[in-house]
């Protein structure tokens, strides 16, 4: 007889490539023959500076300045260390102070990364969990995307974080955001991921890999259901999230009737959803226990509060306390919200937002849908300082990180572990563009311009204390900073050194990913103090 996890895999449709699309043929039709651009209607990289932040321009040229000269950086250099100078600020003394405010388990983050153990996180290359498992005895390994946007890796991956199998990662790029290694695809030439490896046979579905998983590792926090009665209660739960996956593909990527039909549609299954967890006993689809139905679910529900609330201007998540249509939804993220396997793979929407249009080949924009576009994107203020809560009721904090220290705090590592590279990163804004890609967050092949380091170093230090600071005397410290540091560079290397500093900080700013980089909460303080420093440059 065939077992519930076979009939789940027969009853879930067969994903296309996670690579290029969800959606089916068809549905890509649709997608581009009524997709309206994202970029030209909601572009997030013309707040602040207009067409000048985030986007290569007339200024940008490799390795190169326009109007100041080798002796002026020299000297702007030289000034630039003086100030930070007298502020005491340097990458030493952050980190020491960081250092200081961290947590016990903060401070040993970067050694259990290293060895596999601790938190989990989106930079692990190896997970043992802690010392009762031996490298040399893994298993598997999962090949899933670097940028941490795959829906289908997000539930490969959370499979084996709830199952604590240990396991390797190799992270591969989709398409719309880089190349993928000749090694890959001679595994898997049709270049679509996930990628499992476990005891040496490869599974290329998402959905095989979850399979193989329960198969292979039975006692493991089993995922699957064993009564009869609940293993149909799974099998009509999993038919129900293909139905809302194509209702809500349908309506993403088309613009509506004029009576609505496609957003009735999709309301219609959601109400289904709804009623499906009212009547369970638990806060999960099938009860008390997270199981297979809540990792198929979890990725496109969560992609669906992001992307309809942006494109449409339809809520489904609220903040605690405010009243919605859907309790029962927004009582099972709260659920899901409790399990370190899906915190770790959560996302953001502006992080969402922004890698599903690529990937989908577009998605349609209606009326009504700007005002939550603008706040998603930092356009009306939503990434100044102060920070107002859950952005103003659109996306919940996400409260299970950490207070706001912790955030900061996090935000701060995650910055200065690299600080180097992300500086050079950073000014890649000032730079020279390379091989375009899908997704417009992603370039891999820019290239730095290295002579407006040097002062993207400096407001990157300033910004990592003025995250730190505590008191008022060390605000004022960073105040005093960023303004001497404008002053200088303008009285040397005029509105150019100034636009070229904004410009790369933008850059940075705009690419912040949740979860590859950092949680939501930190990412929000990154993305505020980053604001606040191209501000002080205006």
């Amino acid at each position: 007889m065939m077992n519930f996890c076979s009939l789940a895999i027969v009853l879930v449709l067969r994903e296309v490539s996670t690579s290029t699309a969800f959606t089916t043929s068809s549905q890509n039709r649709s997608a581009r023959m009524f997709s309206t651009s994202l970029f030209e209607s909601a572009n997030p990289f013309q707040s602040l500076f207009g067409n000048v932040a985030s986007k290569i321009s007339d200024l940008q040229q490799e390795g190169m300045m326009n109007t100041v000269s080798q002796n002026q950086l020299s000297q702007l250099t030289s000034q630039t260390q003086t100030i930070l100078a007298a502020e005491n600020m340097n990458l030493n003394l952050i980190r020491s102070s960081l250092e200081t405010k961290q947590t016990a388990e903060e401070r040993k983050f970067r050694s259990n990364l290293q060895k596999g153990y601790g938190a989990a996180s989106p930079l692990h290359k190896i997970r043992l969990f802690d010392e009762s498992n031996n490298e040399d005895d893994v298993r598997v390994t999962l090949y899933r995307d670097s940028a941490s946007w795959c829906p289908y890796c997000q539930k490969v991956w959370m499979t084996l974080e709830e199952k604590r199998i240990p396991y390797k990662i190799e992270k591969i790029n989709m398409r719309c955001y880089g190349d993928k290694p000749a090694s890959f695809l001679r595994m898997q030439p049709s270049g679509s991921i996930p990628v499992a490896i476990i005891d040496g046979v490869t599974y290329n579905q998402s959905n095989d890999i979850m399979y193989a998983l329960e198969e292979k590792f039975p006692d493991s926090n089993p995922l699957v259901p064993t009564a009869a009665d609940v293993r149909m209660r799974a099998q009509s739960l999993l038919r129900l999230e293909r139905q809302i996956f194509s209702s809500w593909m349908y309506w993403l990527t088309s613009r509506d009737t004029p009576d609505g039909r496609m957003r009735e549609g999709f309301i219609s299954t959601l109400i289904e959803v709804e009623n499906a967890l009212t009547a369970t006993s638990g806060g999960f689809f099938l009860g008390e226990q997270v199981s297979i139905v809540d990792a198929m679910f979890a990725p496109f529900l969560e992609r669906m509060c992001a992307s309809l609330l942006y494109f449409k201007g339809f809520q489904i998540r609220v903040a605690n306390g405010e009243k919605t249509n859907f309790p029962a939804v927004n009582r099972w993220f709260d659920s899901m919200e409790t399990l370190e396997s899906y915190q770790l793979t959560k996302s953001d929407y502006y992080t969402h937002c922004w890698d599903l249009p690529p990937q989908l080949g577009g998605c349609v924009n209606e009326d009504g849908s700007k005002q939550f576009q603008d706040s998603i994107n930092g356009m009306n203020g939503s990434w100044d300082l102060p920070l107002a809560p859950d952005n103003n009721g659109l996306e919940p904090d996400w409260s299970w990180a950490g207070d706001e220290a912790a955030a900061k705090r996090e935000a701060v590592e995650r910055v200065t572990a690299n600080f180097e590279a992300i500086v050079s990163f950073a000014s890649r804004g000032a730079g020279k563009s390379g091989r375009s890609y899908g997704a417009p967050l992603a370039d891999p092949n820019a290239v730095s311009n290295e002579s407006i380091q040097p002062f993207v170093d400096a407001a990157m230090m300033v910004v990592c204390n003025k995250i730190l600071s505590e008191t008022d005397a060390e605000n004022a410290a960073c105040d005093k900073a960023m303004t001497e540091l404008v002053s200088a560079w303008k009285k040397e290397g005029g509105n150019e050194v100034i636009d070229k500093v904004a410009t790369s900080l933008s850059y940075l700013r705009d690419r912040v990913g949740v979860p590859r980089d950092m949680r939501l909460p930190a990412a929000r303080q990154l993305r505020a103090h980053l604001n606040w420093a191209i501000k002080t440059l205006q």
